[in-house]
């Protein structure tokens, strides 16, 4: 009898399979295409809308450009690989900037009542505003579309691992606060040794959940600011009318994002306390 994951693994097999014979089969061969417009415009007709790219197309380009990912041939051919570099950096500098601030103010907000009180009226104010929204606010002031684009993945990221750390750390067993008081430990050691391996699972679903946001965000970001950046490269080739190139850099884009949340998700499943 087969485990479960392997059953699971080869349904998902399957449907990918079904898919892709599906988008092959309902998408007109580019030689039929091309008849059929020159045909439409010989009639006087409006020439058809251009088609989605088959699967063999998209797959074909895959190998093209992951076979050189990291070309530079000037400002607006880069490859697919360096694109995604330039993405990561500024998901990276604003997610671990935003770690820097959320985790400590979380364990702030989660042990002390007054703090969370005293803090909670500007989480719920500030946590429901689109990040995006902050971009006109930040090109102005910082003058400068990098910094304006890590500032925005900086405010994205914050919320869920400043929540997420807050409900952990409040939410600790209050047996182990009074081990910790019987063995008289001060309020940073008990906060290190005690509170933080408690709550780790419950930060880290936060950091997962931020990694995720940032990823999404910055796609967006990189659309309206240009220069570089997986956001940007979709968007050129989107000008370019390429669309095999954007069906291709929408499936990169998550294959990406998939391979950091199954980081963040291995970490929170290394640090879950098995009893």
């Amino acid at each position: 009898m087969l485990g479960l994951n392997v059953r699971a693994a080869l349904l998902s097999l399957a449907l990918l399979a079904v898919l892709l014979l599906l988008w092959e089969g309902l998408n007109r061969p580019p030689e039929v295409e091309a008849a059929l417009t020159e045909y439409e415009l010989l009639m006087g007709g409006a020439a058809p809308q251009a088609r989605v790219p088959t699967p063999s197309e998209v797959g074909a380009l895959a190998v093209q450009e992951l076979s050189d990912p990291f070309y530079d041939k000037g400002p607006n051919d880069k490859g697919i690989g360096l694109q995604m570099l330039y993405s990561l950096k500024r998901v990276m500098t604003g997610y671990l900037l935003a770690a820097l601030i959320a985790i400590p103010v979380g364990f702030l907000v989660g042990m002390s009542p007054l703090m969370h009180k005293a803090l909670d009226p500007f989480i719920q104010v500030l946590k429901p505003i689109s990040p995006l929204a902050w971009m006109p606010l930040a090109l102005f002031i910082l003058k400068d579309s990098e910094v304006s684009a890590v500032f925005v993945i900086f405010i994205c990221s914050i919320w869920p691992m400043l929540i997420n750390t807050a409900f952990g750390v409040g939410s600790v067993k209050q047996d182990y606060l009074n081990v910790a008081r019987t063995h008289e430990l001060g309020r940073l050691r008990t906060a290190v040794l005690v509170v933080l391996p408690a709550a780790a699972p419950t930060i880290l679903t936060g950091m997962r959940i931020s990694i995720g946001i940032a990823w999404l965000v910055i796609v967006a970001a990189e659309m309206l600011v240009g220069g570089t950046g997986i956001g940007y490269y979709v968007w050129n080739e989107w000008n370019n009318l390429d669309l095999t190139a954007v069906v291709f850099s929408i499936l990169m884009i998550g294959l990406v994002g998939m391979a950091l949340d199954a980081l963040l998700g291995t970490a929170t499943t290394l640090v879950q306390y098995k009893e």
